[in-house]
């Protein structure tokens, strides 16, 4: 009996090992899918366009060309077009995030007339798609003489980013216990105070998530970015690579260069919130 035992469990462990081996080389299989097109992209950005087009397509630089890099960022001015979109990006996660977090605050710990409305009314922003809303907001920063300016992107940017951050954040303020509240009233805290040193410091998670999305919105985007900004010296980093294609003749390399140093601030800003974003997406999975 005992030989049994131990048998079983030898058996078990081995298929354990098996199925955990298993899944480790299917993960690393997909792992290697997702990152080679960026490995792919940084080895395009270091040849030079007679090496892409004499069939070296998809292997090596036989000869790096990291004089890609500096045509991109000084003679194609990739650098003011990274400035701008750095700029725009910045100020709207900034203003996105406040204002999300003081709606969801308003809305989920005080006791006001028609809040659940005005939560269904900025819900339904999210149903909106942008396109929709291209001539009415051109018409609307027209008169007030916003285009071509900062402002002609950074207002749209935050208002379109304002109903996911704030599906995000309520749904962590309603999982805070009232308790918390009510300890920094009785230690005399007013709302302004418990707001912004006990309430947001809780909901680190949600602003993280919250700032991500507005982030990939912004700066990848490249419809109001080419419609509202005429004048090149407003224009983002996305409408800059794209005038990189010229009509009658493209460097290819300088472009890759111009995508791998758009690409760079993005995998920073993942492996820098992407605990914090597995915790807000995994918030409530297993609450009750």
């Amino acid at each position: 009996m005992r030989v049994d035992l131990k048998t079983n469990r030898g058996e078990t462990y081995l298929k354990r090992k098996i199925k955990n081996n298993f899944l480790i080389v299917i993960l690393s299989l997909i792992a290697i899918i997702q990152l080679y097109p960026f490995i792919w992209m940084v080895f395009f950005s270091l040849k030079s366009d007679k090496e892409i087009w004499g069939g070296n397509m998809m292997g090596l630089p036989i000869q790096p060309q990291f004089q890609n890099y500096v045509s991109a960022w000084n003679q194609a001015n990739i650098s003011k077009y990274f400035f701008n979109s750095l700029l725009v990006t910045t100020v709207s996660i900034v203003f996105t995030i406040i204002l999300s977090t003081m709606s969801a605050y308003a809305i989920t710990r005080m006791k006001w007339k028609l809040k659940r409305v005005a939560l269904i009314y900025f819900l339904a922003g999210m149903m909106i798609p942008l396109h929709a809303a291209l001539l009415p907001d051109m018409l609307i920063l027209k008169s007030f003489h916003q285009i071509d300016t900062y402002l002609s992107l950074i207002i749209p940017y935050v208002a379109f980013s304002i109903p996911m951050s704030l599906f995000i954040t309520t749904s962590f303020f309603r999982g805070v216990p009232k308790e918390m509240e009510e300890a920094a009233c009785i230690d005399g805290a007013g709302i302004y105070r418990t707001f912004f040193m006990i309430m947001m410091p809780l909901v680190r998670p949600a602003i993280a998530t919250s700032a991500v999305f507005t982030y990939l919105g912004t700066w990848n985007e490249l419809m109001f970015a080419t419609v509202y900004i005429n004048t090149d010296k407003f224009k983002t980093l996305t409408v800059g690579i794209m005038q990189m294609q010229g009509q009658y003749q493209v460097h290819w390399g300088p472009m890759g260069a111009g995508l791998v140093i758009a690409s760079v601030p993005t995998i920073i800003i993942y492996l820098l919130l992407s605990k914090q974003v597995q915790e807000s997406l995994t918030a409530g999975a297993v609450k009750g």
